[in-house]
């Protein structure tokens, strides 16, 4: 058996289970009904999630992004979480292309910030530190897609001194005129965690853009 039909079958047979109509009915409004859930809460899905992932083997990293995108294609939004779950897990296997070929995929589609973050976290920041993929990065930040936008501007938060304060400080440019909260949010938490070692750039960058997005300020500033 593939990896991948090992993957489908184990999480479909035994995640349904573990599900609570009353917790998926408030995940669901919670969620802004941006998908159908089964009312799995996390630890259980993700201790889960990881006893299977140890029986499937160590898969090649076609097989992880094909996987992963099949797990999006299942309607209950907790299936996307074992997706990006599953990349955090098996990093190891993914290739320099793999953002292109796969987490691209991921991220612009079932679009929410809960997916998105999440893929930014088990899957961008990762790779991005593993290879140099400026130039994806640059394409991200250049999209018209605000959700490859998140993804470039949030690529090195907890990178600390080694942080390209440059380069983000150019992504937080670019898109200091935007007002979208998924936007403006993003330009704050990169903000934000510059500031925890580098102040004196944070500030310069809000003096000189005195028109940015409230919330985007609120962030930048929090632990002043």
């Amino acid at each position: 058996m593939s990896f991948k039909s090992f993957i489908l079958r184990e999480i479909q047979r035994q995640l349904p289970p573990l599900g609570n109509k009353r917790v998926a009915i408030g995940a669901r409004a919670y969620m802004k009904d941006i998908a159908p859930f089964l009312g799995a809460k996390t630890p259980p899905r993700r201790k889960l999630s990881h006893e299977i992932f140890s029986l499937a083997g160590t898969p090649t990293s076609e097989e992880l992004g094909a996987t992963a995108r099949a797990l999006w294609k299942l309607d209950e939004r907790e299936y996307q979480y074992v997706g990006y779950d599953l990349i955090g897990y098996f990093i190891e296997s993914a290739n320099k292309s793999f953002l292109a070929d796969h987490v691209e995929y991921l991220l612009t589609h079932k679009s929410w910030w809960d997916t998105v973050d999440s893929l930014g976290n088990n899957a961008v920041s990762p790779l991005t530190i593993r290879y140099n993929l400026l130039p994806l990065m640059n394409k991200w930040n250049r999209s018209s897609n605000m959700w490859l936008n998140r993804a470039a501007i949030g690529h090195q938060r907890g990178r600390k001194m080694d942080t390209d304060i440059p380069l983000l400080l150019k992504y937080c440019d670019d898109h200091s005129g935007n007002h979208e909260f998924f936007i403006a949010k993003a330009i704050g938490w990169a903000l934000r965690d510059l500031a925890k070692f580098d102040r004196t750039s944070v500030n310069k960058f809000l003096a000189s853009h005195p028109d940015l997005d409230r919330i985007a300020v609120r962030e930048a500033r929090r632990h002043e």
